[in-house]
């Protein structure tokens, strides 16, 4: 999940208006389709300007508005695909799930699915896709004020003595803006949504069963879909992995970047005080540590104006939030160096560019939309300071972030149903993939879905450092372990471990 739109910052406070709670849907209980969706496949628009390439192809896939009322309003959801390069070894189609929620896989079977080992982009097409409410599909927009879309505005990070209040305020002011400029969509924006679509797009393909790579939030969409159609997958992958908490979901993502931070932060000490490296800050990593709380706290009192960034001052939080980001893969460590040496000496680098803030609009609204129609979160301001005080003294990298009020606190809807519970009812079919050290899906959660799929699933834990492990920051033994999954459905027979810069050795089958 990217680090713009992962755990955006709704508050705690009680809502005044609640919508009757539906009875939960299972997905043996949803009204049948009346007839097969179809796709009209055609050239794609390279709207992000990105080179797509030309075999790639676009479609709009209709699905229902509410997918109890199938008869009801229709919305567009946006497909890409890359045939399979090989016809006569074609196996299926390969869902390729993106992180966020907010993120999009439309560009993917051009991009990352190029990446794919030949003998996988042989056998499947390559699917893509933008899920619900997130453009070029029928898009959402919360309608939020400029100041609002900062990401250390949409993280939840406490004022610097601790206070609540601002995120308190934020939470109500953002809920009650997608409240108002939402429309329906925004609340039939929720996992169990993103999972009926893509079974949707699986008949409007004419597919019998699906295979996936889910990375980060997409974990989790793979994870409903496979729990809510069994039958119906093949070969899954899960890429970074989220704890599927059934009575907290999105508000334990957010928790684990406590953790997160803590397993990932040494490694960026040892990188910043390494000798020959020409942007290093400390003679030993020990010193890493105390020097940037040292700087948060400097900044937290004596900001630093940063004209063209949002906010324009270079403060505690926004430092904080650049950790953050800096932490998802070690390729950004720079980025983080030298905004420290740069912040000891006064001074701050130029501000990074942003999106467009249509762009920035649309994420937050979808992201905002799925985690606070996932799980009922706590509306208790109290409970909210206690936690954050006790994260607060434990955890000093995050500031108390993951454990403070989100706009989900202070959502004016109830969720429609109750969240999936994981279980290890289905098919043995899934393998999970997951780095030793993810600041933003760390590995203590991973193993509770680890847990939770029971038979069904085989784990591969990788030494390595970053958000995002297959064919990204994993390492060999993992990338070839899972590329052999997909192009063979040989997964290993019992969870495996993936030393780092080491072939590996990995037992397969019977062999």
């Amino acid at each position: 999940m990217s680090p713009t739109t992962r755990n955006l910052a709704l508050t705690a406070v009680p809502a005044a208006l609640l919508v009757t709670l539906l009875p939960p849907l299972t997905a043996d209980a949803l009204p049948a389709a009346t007839s097969r969706p179809s796709l009209a496949w055609g050239p794609c628009t390279d709207t992000a300007g990105t080179g797509t390439d030309p075999r790639q192809q676009c479609a709009t896939l209709r699905v229902p508005l509410d997918h109890a009322d199938p008869g009801g309003p229709q919305i567009s959801l946006a497909v890409s695909r890359i045939p399979a390069e090989s016809p006569a070894a074609r196996h299926g189609v390969l869902f390729l799930i993106p992180g966020g929620p907010g993120g999009s896989s439309l560009d993917d079977p051009s991009g990352k699915g190029q990446k794919l080992p030949q003998d996988v982009r042989d056998q499947y097409d390559l699917i893509g896709f933008a899920p619900r409410g997130l453009a070029p599909s029928t898009s959402v927009d919360c309608g939020l004020e400029t100041a609002d879309l900062a990401t250390s505005k949409l993280r939840p990070w406490p004022a610097p003595d601790g206070s609540i209040d601002e995120n308190l305020a934020t939470a109500e002011r953002v809920a009650a803006a997608c409240a108002r400029n939402g429309g329906e969509l925004i609340r039939h924006i929720s996992t169990r949504d993103n999972a009926r679509d893509l079974d949707r797009l699986r008949d409007a393909l004419g597919e019998r069963k699906i295979s996936a790579w889910g990375v980060s939030y997409g974990t989790y969409v793979g994870a409903v879909y496979s729990q809510m159609f069994p039958h119906r997958t093949d070969r899954i992958v899960l890429d970074s992995n989220d704890d599927p908490d059934p009575t907290r979901v999105a508000r334990a993502w957010l928790a684990g970047h406590e953790q997160g931070v803590e397993d990932t932060f040494p490694h960026f000490a040892a990188w910043a005080s390494a000798p020959g490296n020409p942007d290093r800050i400390a003679d030993t990593a020990a010193e890493v540590r105390p020097m940037f709380l040292r700087l948060a706290a400097r900044l937290d009192h004596e900001p630093i104006p940063w004209p063209g960034a949002n906010p324009e001052e270079l403060n505690g939080n926004v430092l904080r939030q650049t950790m953050l980001d800096s932490l998802y893969r070690p390729s950004r460590y720079p980025a983080l160096a030298r905004l420290m040496r740069a912040a000891r000496q006064g001074t701050v680098p130029p501000a990074p560019a942003a999106p467009p803030e249509s762009v920035l609009q649309n994420v937050t609204a979808v992201g905002a939309g799925t985690l606070c129609n996932d799980v009922t979160w706590p509306a208790s301001a109290a409970a909210y300071r206690k936690d954050v005080a006790g994260s607060r003294a434990k955890f000093p990298l995050t500031a108390s972030m993951p454990r403070n009020a989100m706009p989900c606190a202070a959502w004016p809807y109830e969720p429609r149903e109750e969240p999936v519970r994981i279980t290890g009812r289905g098919p043995s079919d899934i393998l999970l993939i997951q780095n030793e050290r993810d600041v933003a899906t760390p590995l203590a959660g991973a193993l509770k879905l680890r847990e939770a799929f029971g038979r069904r699933a085989v784990m591969v834990t990788v030494d390595s450092t970053g958000h995002d492990a297959y064919l990204a920051n994993g390492n060999e033994c993992g990338d070839r372990t899972v590329s052999r999954y997909l192009a063979t459905g040989e997964r290993p027979r019992r969870d495996t471990y993936c030393p780092h810069r080491e072939a590996g050795t990995v037992a397969f089958g019977d062999e």
